[in-house]
């Protein structure tokens, strides 16, 4: 037994070593994203931000933390909207939107604060949401758009891992996001 034991510290090591060298960032941390803090009321995706929104974009060589003036549309990845100013969506206040990040699917995910959910705008789409307890991903015909267009909503492709597009034979998640699917076609857009 005692002579596996320097053998097995040096797998150890070695096995270590490997599973560090897999992360292309570099270890455990994030890639540090360009983002810009608006400072003034903008459009942003068809979308009037607040003061205080943070519009994150893709990685890129040349730019990375916080800029000094915002980047290409083309390049954002994220908009975060400030506490106590959420965007109205769907009728439901949301923290942040965020591009699919498979590239191959163009969509956004929606990030609902539902604490901040007025009881009196409460509609038969904002409960199938609040059920789901997750993030709702929305597919979209015009990328270049993210706000509450329903011309522009192509269908909800997944609220929460239980209920997704995906799984095109199971008729319990389908028939779910269809209902979804309805019923954010009967809401208004303000």
């Amino acid at each position: 037994m005692k002579i596996f034991k320097p053998f097995s510290f040096l797998l150890t090591i070695l096995l270590t070593g490997c599973v560090g060298n897999m992360n292309p960032t570099g270890g455990n941390s994030a890639p540090n994203y360009p983002f810009f803090i608006t400072t003034e009321p903008l459009m942003v995706k068809k979308i009037q931000v607040p003061v205080g929104t943070k519009l994150v974009y893709e990685e890129s060589f040349f730019n990375e933390g916080k800029m000094e003036h915002k980047l290409s549309e083309e390049k954002l990845k994220t908009i975060e909207f400030p506490v106590g100013k959420e965007l109205i969506w769907g009728g439901i206040p949301v923290k942040s939107i965020d591009k699919f990040f498979n590239s191959e699917m163009h969509g956004y995910t929606v990030t609902a604060d539902f604490s901040k959910l007025n009881d009196d705008k409460k509609t038969k789409f904002s409960e199938l949401w609040k059920s789901c307890n997750d993030d709702l991903g929305i597919t979209i015909r015009n990328t270049d758009d993210w706000s509450f267009n329903k011309q522009n909503i192509a269908d909800i492709e997944d609220c929460s891992v239980n209920n997704q597009r995906y799984f095109k034979d199971d008729m319990k998640q389908q028939s779910f996001l269809n209902e979804m699917y309805a019923e954010l076609q009967k809401v208004n857009p303000k």
